[in-house]
Parts: C-alpha cells; sequence; structure tokens
C-alpha cells in the first residue's frame, strides 16, 4: 500500500483495490495541552486513543449502516489501529460539518454576545467550515459554497438533512449511557459508481470530534470510549 497524506490524527494509504486505509493515531487536537475537538493543530498525545477511536467509529458507523445511513466504512482492524474504507471525494480542499445542540467552544467565543457557554438550541444547528489552518477553519454560509463552486445546494441539503439525522442517532446513543452530547464535527465525501454520486459521511465518529457531558463535567476521549463500549 501506499501512503497518501499523513493527518494530524490519522495517516491514508491507498490499498491495491482501490479502497484506503485509514491508520488512526494516538494524537488529538488541542490548544496549550489541552483536549479541544474544534482546534485545528495537534495539541496532545493520549496513550491508547487512535485504538478508543477506532473502536468507537466502527461502533457508532454500524449503528448507522442498522439505521440505513451510508458511511464509507468497509471494515476494521481493531489490533492494528486501522479502516479499510470506500474512496470519496472530499469537498474542495476539505470541510467540517458541526451539529450544535448547545452552544460551546469556538461558537461562544465568536459569538458570546449572543449566547451563553452550554445554553441549547431549540433545533440541532448545522454549521459549515473550511479545512484551512492558516484562516483559523472559517466558517462558511450555503451561499458562499455554491458561489465558490464547493458544495452546490443540492449537496448542501443532502449533508445537512444527513448531519442531523446522524448526530440524532448518535446523541441518543450516548445518552443510553448517561452523557449528553453538546456537539460533534462530521466530514463527508462523493462516492462515485457508474450509475450513481452520492453524499456519504466519511472519516470517522469518535471521542476526539465532539463534545459530550456527564454529571455536569466534560468527557475525555478515552473515557467516553470505556463508557460507551464498557
Amino acid at each position: 500500500m501506499e501512503l497518501v497524506k499523513k493527518g494530524k490524527t490519522k495517516d491514508v494509504y491507498e490499498l491495491e483495490n482501490g479502497n484506503y486505509l485509514l491508520k488512526f493515531k494516538d494524537d488529538v487536537t488541542g490548544t496549550d495541552g489541552e483536549f479541544d475537538p474544534g482546534a485545528n493543530e495537534v495539541g496532545l498525545s493520549i496513550e491508547g486513543m487512535g485504538n478508543c477511536g477506532l473502536r468507537l467509529t466502527a461502533h457508532f458507523f454500524k449503528l448507522l449502516h442498522k439505521s440505513g445511513v451510508k458511511t464509507h466504512l468497509v471494515n476494521a482492524d481493531i489490533d492494528n489501529n486501522t479502516m479499510e474504507v470506500l474512496p470519496a471525494i472530499v469537498f474542495g480542499n476539505g470541510m467540517e460539518v458541526i451539529c450544535r445542540f448547545r452552544a460551546a467552544g469556538s461558537f461562544v467565543r465568536r459569538y458570546g454576545d449572543y449566547v451563553k457557554e452550554g445554553q441549547s438550541f431549540a433545533e440541532p444547528f448545522v454549521e459549515v467550515t473550511l479545512k484551512d489552518d492558516e484562516r483559523g477553519d472559517p466558517p462558511i454560509t450555503k451561499d458562499a459554497l455554491d458561489a465558490l463552486g464547493i458544495v452546490t445546494n443540492e449537496e448542501y441539503e443532502s449533508l445537512k438533512s444527513q448531519t442531523i439525522e446522524i448526530c440524532t442517532i448518535v446523541k441518543e446513543e450516548l445518552a443510553k449511557h448517561g452523557c449528553e452530547l453538546f456537539d460533534i464535527k462530521l466530514e463527508f465525501g462523493i462516492t462515485e459508481s457508474e450509475s450513481e454520486s452520492e453524499v456519504i459521511l466519511i472519516d470517522e465518529i469518535s471521542g476526539g470530534n465532539m463534545r459530550a457531558y456527564k454529571g455536569g463535567s466534560i468527557v475525555a476521549p478515552l473515557q467516553l470510549a470505556k463508557i460507551v463500549l464498557g
């Protein structure tokens, strides 16, 4: 297999069968040595994080498959911290879709005059940011995505509706274990076949890309995996 990309939390390899292999690392995003799922740089390394992230991702992806939600997962090799996935075309140079149930992190830093930390939203709130470290992963609107040729209006509506469905399933699963999901970031891509192309969920769903609270305190990524998976 051939190394395609060295990422912050995963390395990507191309396989001979045309699929890709994601190698999960122990690195997580954060600032000043503190974990922060909204940060755009590696902040620290947590031993065992890669394995827990993969196990939690496999758990949630399989749960989504049972609900009829498509993802790029083919299979997961827990012992080797790897996941085989379908090839997918990312939007632009990469973007993230954040679903917020309560205000936290960068949302409060941006809109602190209008919202308080932990304030709940009447409906799940979806926003999109571009992957751009130099510009601090700027938020972008639906109209701007369409005008810049990054995401069509039809693709946007698809990824937005999928985001709400996916994150509601994750939220309900966490609630079974006494945890409340505040926010979570997802990634989507386009898979193509001879007959059609469609927007599907890619990347991961783990403690490294969400904020979950239990008993009034944020749950660390490793602890979240232990709570959900036992």
